[in-house]
């Protein structure tokens, strides 16, 4: 039986509320991002009790603790000392103390701000690649890395628009380059479409082999020419051709991670959670 749940936000910031939408779905885990308009990692000690409390009322499990560390921070002004990167770090903390208290086996790292070519050849690595980005990369994600071993935990991180890991090539290079079992991928493959990788075969056949650990599921209709992006119900957009295959392809497999419903479709004139009560019953019937 797939594991299924939600990133809990995009439903409703109103815990409580998100909670009620979940039972009545009979979905099980929780992803925490946003809570009561506070950021995981920002919660206080008695806010991430309450947490704990209601996922255990409700019969709910928190699947990852999801904080964008490092999200958007420009690689080129990173360095291990730099105020910012730092403050991040100690978010990381915070937020393994959160996966800790609710008893969650991941937490998100993002990977800074997209650099567009990270890698070329016969002139392209004089004129175009970003030199030396990927290197930073890999240097600035060795701290987190070191903390997650640390405290025993699981850091994922995310297949992003915006990010320097936009692949899933990209995300298993990292982890190669690593050298590290603390750190898997967080797969959203709807994200990948806009690096134009294909979410099936292509992308899902690199994950195989210990890598994957985490999805976020959501479709959209991607032009890259036009740089533009229309969220859609699941199955109605760009998506619609792969996750057939990919639902197969994961129950075959044995894929034992929760797949999260990333509910940022919005309906005209509708709400968010309108948006996922459009998706919810579909994301059951391809992945359960």
């Amino acid at each position: 039986m797939a594991k299924l749940g939600v990133i809990a936000d995009g439903i409703s910031q109103n815990f409580e509320q998100v909670l009620d939408v979940m039972n009545e779905f009979e979905l099980e885990y929780a992803e925490l991002q946003f809570l009561w308009d506070k950021e995981v990692g920002d919660l206080s000690a008695a806010e991430v009790n309450k947490v704990r409390d209601l996922v255990n009322v409700h019969d709910v499990k928190v699947s990852c603790i999801s904080r964008h560390i490092f999200g958007g921070l420009p690689i080129g002004e990173m360095r291990r000392d730099n105020p910012v990167y730092l403050e991040h770090v100690e978010a990381l903390r915070r937020c393994v103390g959160m996966a800790k208290a609710v008893d969650c086996p991941l937490v998100r790292v993002m990977s800074f701000r997209k650099e567009m070519i990270l890698f070329g050849s016969h002139g392209a690595n004089d004129w175009i690649v970003s030199e030396g980005a990927w290197d930073k990369l890999v240097s600035l994600m060795d701290l987190p890395i070191q903390i997650a071993e640390e405290l025993g935990i699981t850091l994922v991180v995310e297949t992003g628009n915006n990010a320097m890991i936009t692949s899933a090539h990209l995300a298993c290079k990292l982890i190669d380059q690593l050298g590290t079992d603390r750190l898997k991928v967080l797969w959203d493959p709807c994200n990948s479409l806009y690096c134009n990788e294909k979410t099936y075969p292509d992308g899902y056949a690199l994950l195989r082999g210990g890598y994957l650990e985490h999805i976020h599921i959501k479709d959209a209709i991607v032009d890259i020419p036009k740089a533009t992006v229309q969220f859609a119900a699941l199955n109605t957009g760009d998506m619609a051709v792969y996750l057939q295959d990919l639902a197969n392809a994961l129950r075959t497999d044995g894929y034992d991670g929760v797949i999260s419903l990333e509910s940022v479709y919005r309906p005209e004139g509708g709400s968010f959670e309108d948006g996922f009560r459009t998706s919810v019953n579909v994301l059951k019937q391809l992945f359960a």
